[in-house]
């Protein structure tokens, strides 16, 4: 390699032009450094071309300058025999001593190296911030960038492997936020830009299987996350989801994780998944979906389908003959047959809720494999918790198939005298099968799912005439399903095994409700509020049922997720019908109701107009009767949302409402008032008033009712209303 300084024509003249090898002058070297034994040991060195023939012909006796002066070309005093250090290096603290081999290094190769040195570590400083390291002062490590020697850390870099080793002085120039400690925590998972430390992964770990996993425990306990994350990315993500919905160590996990889960969501679904570990990662999806704003950009009832459809495609539906559904032979042991057929058990009961709580036809296959066998202990036995959740689950579906899906009726309704009929029929099986469930050592989960059930068959009530044998006994049959629905999962169970004691106290059961639950409460909330505001309220207690449904609505949004989602905004609806209709007299009319024992005039006021969304087409009947007399007419909007609204405040709107007051504000679910939420054309605040304009326009044209897509459960409900932008939602707080 030639010089920069000197071409290759300059150098070694006397060895190519034939002329003599100059030696070195004595003048080379440094002033002051000139000395009988210098000059010798320099003559010597220029001689000396490293053969054995030169070493050979050294004289005995010759002085040699230690390292670190011939390093320096400096004089050096050192004695060998018996050895002591020179002068320079006792004044300097070096280590002095004596190498055969030793060569001096050039002051241009080591300038060299370490430019590639300080390279090397501006990359890699570079990187860490990257990896959400922040630099102490930018200035400072620049400078000791620059300086000739970067001393090593003696601290051990833990968050990246990449940066150990010989960098470790990067590590010590970067530090955390939180009190500049270098124990930085561990990333264990990414996807995309999310990322979760192995602190983090272990407590929502714990989260998950302590809070959510009894509403539907099929998961393995002992198994660890690097297990899941082996079985299936999907199902590892799914789980960190569920359990970061009410994470108080990150309240923005959720947020965070919500757009690179989507698509790893829908990825994984294109690609046609093959193992039944998918199918477990979407029984969590649809029991626990992300939060949303409006009903069309729900892909629950989608997902259910996909669900049971990829369960069957890979046989979970027949497990004693798997290799059916497989190209290559597949041999279960006893753990992996029963793990498959919990599995199986687990899809039809959540697609089941999905059925009921959408209002639609579930998706269900009840078979031979699912069948009940009293006393089985092997692997078929699915154990007393989702046996009990599966029976209750198959009632529901009868009740569906039988009173919503007649043939003869173009809606599917079934007529009055036979659903009068059916609905004796079912009043007798609901009550042997509550006698059954309550005689087992059950959980209050499946226990508030068994008065979900109750609540699901009496609501058939709002489709009888007035005309109906029996109209007014339905009723009441209603109301009291209701109440015990609604006092269930306020008050718990009293006489619960105490294993389960934990369920029914601090509002578990509203915390970490599934997407089923805070349905059939919203279907509950619909069912009080229009009983109450019709001839019936004289028949019951007024006082008792309003006070209900101001708790309702504070457990509505208590379960909520975070602010301004689609059930904080139908709590938020039914207060605007609430107050409209104790504005307009209709309430008040019926407080006092016992004055006298006047019979009320029975009328035709609780007929629904919709009907094709079985037990929950009160729900939306409900919200149609808001969209057409609330917010048509300008007297409710669910737009700029700051507070949520009082029940039997003065005024009707969310815009000019006094605030929740105390009694009513749900004690720990203290969500932020103004939540930024955002559209996909821009970014929309409850606390502004630009972009509204847009918003009630699509709101206000009631007749446009084509666009709407059929297999959106509520396409019609609170569709151009602000949607979520997870970029934007604000972190759940006091969860």
């Amino acid at each position: 390699m030639e010089s920069p300084e000197f071409p290759a024509s300059m150098r070694n003249h006397g060895a190519n032009g034939g002329g003599p090898k100059r030696k070195r002058s004595i003048m080379d070297s440094s002033p002051g450094s000139i000395g009988h034994h210098d000059i010798h040991e320099h003559e010597h060195e220029d001689d000396d071309d490293g053969s054995p023939e030169t070493k050979g012909r050294r004289l005995p006796g010759v002085k040699r300058a230690c390292n670190e002066c011939r390093q320096q070309k400096l004089r050096c005093d050192v004695i060998q025999e018996p050895f002591q250090s020179c002068s320079r290096c006792n004044r300097l603290k070096l280590e002095c001593k004596i190498e055969s081999n030793f060569k001096r290094i050039g002051k241009r190769s080591k300038h060299a190296e370490m430019e590639k040195e300080i390279e090397k570590l501006r990359r890699l400083v570079m990187a860490a911030k990257s990896q959400g390291f922040v630099i102490e002062e930018e200035e400072d490590i620049h400078s000791q960038l620059q300086s000739p020697v970067v001393n090593n850390s003696q601290y051990s870099h833990t968050r990246n492997p990449s940066l150990m080793g010989s960098d470790e002085a990067v590590s010590s120039l970067l530090h955390l936020k939180r009190g500049g400690s270098y124990n930085l925590p561990r990333i264990v998972r990414e996807l995309e830009d999310f990322r979760v430390t192995e602190d983090d992964e272990r407590e929502l770990f714990r989260e998950y299987f302590s809070n959510y996993d009894p509403f539907l425990p099929f998961l393995n306990h002992s198994q660890t996350p690097d297990q899941y994350y082996q079985q299936n990315p999907l199902l590892y993500w799914a789980i960190i989801s569920v359990a970061c919905r009410r994470y108080s160590q990150d309240p923005t996990f959720l947020t965070k994780l919500s757009g690179p889960l989507t698509r790893l969501l829908w990825s994984t679904v294109g690609e046609v998944p093959q193992s039944y570990y998918a199918v477990k990662a979407l029984c969590l999806l649809c029991t626990w979906p992300l939060p949303t704003s409006t009903s069309s950009s729900d892909p629950t009832h989608i997902l259910g389908g996909v669900m049971m459809k990829t369960a069957t495609g890979i046989g979970l539906h027949r497990p004693n003959h798997i290799n059916d559904f497989s190209r290559f032979p597949v041999e279960l042991n006893k753990d992996g047959l029963h793990d498959r057929i919990k599995t199986w058990a687990v899809c039809n009961i959540v697609a089941q809720t999905i059925g009921t709580g959408y209002g639609q036809p579930a998706s269900t296959l009840y078979d031979w494999t699912l069948a009940i066998r009293p006393g089985d202990s092997g692997p078929f036995s699915l154990g007393p918790e989702l046996e009990a959740r599966l029976q209750i689950e198959r009632f529901c579906d009868k009740v569906s198939k039988e009173m919503y899906s007649n043939a003869s009726d173009p809606r599917g309704v079934a007529g009055d005298e036979h659903r009068a009929m059916l609905m004796r029929v079912y009043r007798r099986e609901f009550n042997e099968l509550h006698a059954l469930i309550l005689s087992r050592d059950v959980s209050p989960i499946v226990r508030l799912h068994l008065k979900a059930a109750g609540l699901h068959l009496r609501l058939a009530g709002f489709f009888d005439s007035s005309t109906t044998p029996g109209y007014v006994d339905d009723l009441m049959g209603l109301w009291r399903a209701t109440t015990n629905f609604l006092d269930y999962i306020f008050d718990g169970d009293g006489d619960c095994p105490e294993q389960y004691r934990y369920q029914v106290n601090d509002g578990f059961l509203l915390k970490y409700a599934t997407n089923y639950i805070q349905q059939m409460l919203v279907a509950g909330g619909f069912a009080l509020l229009k009983l109450l505001r019709s001839f019936f309220a004289k028949s019951i207690d007024f006082n008792r049922g309003r006070d209900l449904f101001h708790k309702t609505i504070r457990a509505i949004r208590t379960t909520s997720v975070v602010q301004n989602d689609l059930y904080w905004r139908l709590a938020e609806l039914m207060v605007q019908i609430w107050n409209g209709a104790r504005i307009d007299g209709t309430i008040q009319s019926y407080q006092g109701a016992g004055a006298d024992d006047t019979d009320p005039a029975i009328d035709d006021s609780l007929q629904l107009k919709v009907r094709c969304r079985h037990s929950m087409s009160l729900v939306f009947d409900s919200i149609w009767h808001w969209r057409e007399e609330y917010q048509a007419r300008g007297r409710g909007t669910l737009d700029a949302l700051k507070q949520p609204t009082n029940p039997d405040s003065a005024n009707e709107s969310s815009a000019s409402s006094t605030h929740l007051d105390t009694t009513l504000a749900p004690p720990s679910h203290g969500l932020p008032a103004a939540m930024s939420l955002g559209t996909s054309n821009g970014g929309l605040t409850p606390s502004g008033a630009s972009g509204l304009g847009t918003a009630s326009a699509a709101l206000l044209s009631m007749g446009n009712y084509e666009s709407y897509d059929v297999w959106d459960p509520q396409n019609w409900m609170l569709d151009g209303l602000l949607d979520f932008n997870y970029t934007f939602v604000p972190p759940i707080e006091g969860a």
